[in-house]
């Protein structure tokens, strides 16, 4: 089998689970946080610095790499690993959120979706198996299913037919998949706010025994409280021996208050997305870089942080960068935002190690968001 997910231990207070998800590129504890390398790079980062803001896995995407330059060019240096060098583990999307987010005018067939290219217009057509065939060309250790991922306002009616079909997919998809030794292949659960759909999603996921499991439809718009009862109705139903994780979610509290409610795995663009707006994650909240506050702050982004951005430069230096449309600016900050969250589910890990997830909490939100 491609993974191996291993049940370590469970925090006494909240059920939160500490584990060890084994790929054939390398084992990582669980919870883990995973940056997002869209197209074959993690935005304004290179390799080495990479590894040292990640534990070792992360994304790449199958849309945007199927569009540009192609998943055969990408096969042809053998994956993304040989076309990035990039030596650690990989984990693929499905293309499905893009397919459906990117693209105005589309039709949805039991066969796949037609649908237009996000910047040329050009007709394009992607099929269960036309993911797969594009994710195994791609070589991640982990890939995604296909699936639709309706908006969380869709009606009831709309939503159970498009999980239906969703279950359907995820079997052709399922069949479809060819090397089952070096990729696993998750299911992803979808359902949006109802409860009833998203358990029978799981549950008919879990028949097909994928190797884990995916939670989709989340963190597109609607609060908090609904993204967290949607996970407390799930945290049972899904097998504690296979890893769970949730698609699209990276901010802080969202990681924390996943991880109380049973997920394993995390990944978003937010924290590179944030950084090159000038705004940086810190030990005391966010801090909006560019602001004239910071012009002659002499101190670091956060006196707390030991990366290397924060032992170097200055608040003031990195504003000065920002101001003068540097791209250093963005890049010390993607870099900062990325070791602030490795950094952050290290120290959850050691919380759920503990016991004190809660105490870990309510410590850190009281800083992060005074």
């Amino acid at each position: 089998m491609a993974i191996k997910y291993e049940l370590i231990h469970e925090d006494k207070q909240t059920g939160a689970r500490l584990g060890i998800l084994h790929t054939p590129h390398g084992s990582f504890e669980t919870p883990i946080f995973m940056p997002v390398g869209t197209k074959a790079t993690v935005k304004t980062l290179e390799n080495s610095e990479i590894k040292e803001v990640s534990d070792g896995l992360i994304l790449g995407n199958t849309y945007h790499l199927w569009l540009e330059p192609g998943d055969e060019i990408v096969k042809d240096h053998g994956g993304i690993r040989g076309f990035s060098k990039w030596d650690g583990a990989l984990l693929t999307d499905s293309g499905g959120f893009q397919v459906f987010s990117l693209s105005d005018i589309r039709k949805i067939t039991e066969e796949g979706v037609e649908f237009r290219h996000h910047k040329s217009g050009a007709k394009l057509f992607m099929s269960p198996e036309d993911s797969i065939s594009v994710q195994n060309n791609l070589g991640a250790d982990i890939m995604m299913s296909f699936d639709e991922c309706p908006p969380f306002s869709s009606t009831y009616e709309y939503m159970k037919e498009s999980v239906e079909r969703t279950i359907r997919w995820a079997k052709r998809g399922k069949d479809a998949h060819k090397n089952t030794e070096t990729q696993a292949l998750f299911g992803i659960v979808q359902g949006g706010p109802y409860m009833d759909i998203r358990k029978m999603c799981a549950e008919e996921l879990i028949k097909m025994d994928f190797p884990g499991y995916s939670i989709g439809g989340l963190s597109v718009g609607e609060t908090k409280e609904e993204m967290y009862t949607v996970l407390d109705g799930l945290k049972d139903i899904m097998p504690k021996n296979k890893p769970r994780y949730l698609m699209g979610v990276g901010t802080p509290d969202d990681l924390i208050e996943g991880v109380i409610r049973g997920i394993d795995m995390f990944d978003c663009v937010n924290p590179t997305r944030m950084a090159r707006h000038g705004s940086a994650m810190t030990s005391e909240g966010r801090i909006p870089i560019k602001n004239k506050t910071y012009q002659k702050d002499m101190t670091p982004l956060d006196a707390n942080c030991t990366c290397k951005v924060c032992t170097t430069y200055t608040r003031s230096y990195i504003r000065h960068l920002f101001k003068a449309e540097e791209y250093l600016g963005p890049r010390l900050v993607s870099y900062h935002n990325l070791f602030f969250l490795k950094n952050l589910m290290k120290n959850v890990r050691n919380a759920i190690r503990n016991d004190r997830l809660l105490e870990f909490k309510e410590e850190f939100f009281s800083k992060y968001y005074k």
